[in-house]
């Protein structure tokens, strides 16, 4: 059965021509690109909505390692701190609450990182980033692990794993374990920083950070410790971010 024909909408054969409008700016076609370029230093990977680290930790323990890192993502971002007190706790001794110094009131907008501590009664520290309906992080250690790889660094195999192997020992052996244990962390302390400054190679780590809190947090620091040891705290000592922790803690 034929169809009806429909005229054609343009003169016979010619090719169909349509103007455009000359005023407005041209964009690039960016459907073609293959390209995926790496962020720029100082991007936050886009994890959510939001890009707020939100922590409660209680007061009688303060995670030194936490306030630490805090200080090093302000050398790499530009961060809104804040420290606040759940209304449950009934005191918190004032440097605590001006642990994060003197901070500049800017726009929202102008920053790149939310980081806000809460002093709360928590049997252990908790932190979310981003989302509210994400589950919490819990412990120091593994939430320090999570904001050391906001620096974006990379690292080989090994040394990932050494750096959560002392993150662990310090976690159970040094804070956790016996007298016998913490000698043990000692000695292989001793060992590993006798072939480098740090403990994980050349350059400082989240193994550094973790491991000079919890011998700070339990006081270890006395004269069991070895000589390359002490040497090691006094390294991390003359470091601004761990100096200004250390005053917490008097």
């Amino acid at each position: 059965m034929p169809m009806y024909q429909v005229k054609p909408y343009h003169e016979g054969s010619a090719s169909l021509r349509v103007e455009l409008p000359t005023c407005m700016y041209r964009l690039p076609n960016v459907h073609c690109r293959t390209d995926n370029p790496a962020p720029a230093t100082g991007h936050v990977q886009d994890y959510g909505a939001l890009k707020d680290i939100v922590i409660n930790a209680n007061p009688a323990s303060p995670p030194l390692s936490l306030l630490v890192l805090h200080r090093l993502l302000c050398d790499h971002y530009r961060v809104l701190s804040a420290v606040h007190t759940h209304s449950a706790v009934q005191r918190v001794p004032p440097h605590l609450l001006k642990c994060f110094g003197e901070q500049k009131q800017q726009p929202r907008h102008e920053y790149q990182l939310g980081f806000t501590l809460i002093w709360k009664d928590v049997p252990k520290t908790q932190m979310k980033f981003s989302v509210q309906t994400m589950c919490p992080i819990e412990g120091e250690g593994n939430i320090a692990r999570f904001l050391f790889s906001l620096f974006g660094r990379k690292q080989d195999a090994v040394s990932l794993t050494l750096m959560d192997s002392w993150v662990d020992t310090a976690v159970f052996q040094l804070k956790e374990g016996s007298s016998k244990e913490k000698a043990a962390v000692f000695r292989s302390m001793n060992s590993a920083l006798g072939k480098s400054p740090w403990l994980v190679g050349n350059e400082l780590t989240v193994a550094d950070v973790v491991l000079w809190s919890a011998l700070r947090q339990t006081g270890a620091c006395g004269a069991v410790v070895p000589a390359s040891v002490q040497k090691w705290m006094g390294a991390c000592e003359n470091l601004a971010p761990f100096h200004t922790a250390l005053q917490l803690l008097r």
